[in-house]
């Protein structure tokens, strides 16, 4: 009975990943890439647009990143088109406005399904509470913020509205590098 019971929680453990490092995304060229390169790190990921009110939180979250990479702290952006279509460009063209409008150096994905029926395996991952265990909420719109611990796992989540400068982001940031 041990070893069939063993076998199961290895079998869950395997079709179920726990950490965000056990996800592959495609970059900007469409190239598959693991975030297990960020380990060790504090990493907050934020589904982005080019043409949302909202697309002037890229030079705070450019700030942000400044602010903290050389503590072990990364920003990671997905593009995503759910919320009115906001996010029109494509691959070099996103990396080319990010870069001439905001200054952003933090990693930008490719253009990724952050919600709904198509929703990615990690936005899966970092929005539903049964498999990551904390956090229970998809992106309500643009920008929404996910905080990923040095170990891969979901911590908290701040609203679109929620400035990435704001106390209570930086002070979440803080704890999680002090730890």
């Amino acid at each position: 009975m041990y070893h069939f019971i063993t076998l199961l929680i290895l079998i869950t453990m395997i079709g179920n990943p726990k950490t965000v490092f056990d996800y592959t995304v495609k970059d900007l060229a469409g190239k598959e890439t693991t975030l297990a390169e960020h380990k060790g790190k504090v990493i907050m990921i934020v589904n982005t647009a080019s043409e949302c009110g909202l697309t002037p939180q890229l030079g705070g979250l450019e700030k942000l990143y400044q602010k903290y990479k050389s503590r072990g702290f990364v920003i990671i952006g997905f593009p995503s088109n759910e919320f009115l279509f906001q996010e029109p460009l494509n691959g070099q063209e996103i990396a080319q406005f990010c870069s001439k409008n905001y200054g952003v150096t933090f990693p930008i994905m490719g253009k990724t399904t952050v919600k709904g029926g198509d929703q990615t395996p990690l936005y899966q991952y970092l929005t539903k509470k049964e498999q990551n265990g904390v956090v229970d909420q998809e992106p309500t719109w643009n920008f929404h913020k996910y905080m990923v611990d040095k170990n891969g796992h979901v911590v908290a989540e701040f609203s679109p509205k929620t400035e990435p400068e704001s106390k209570d982001i930086t002070e979440k940031i803080e704890e999680m590098l002090g730890k």
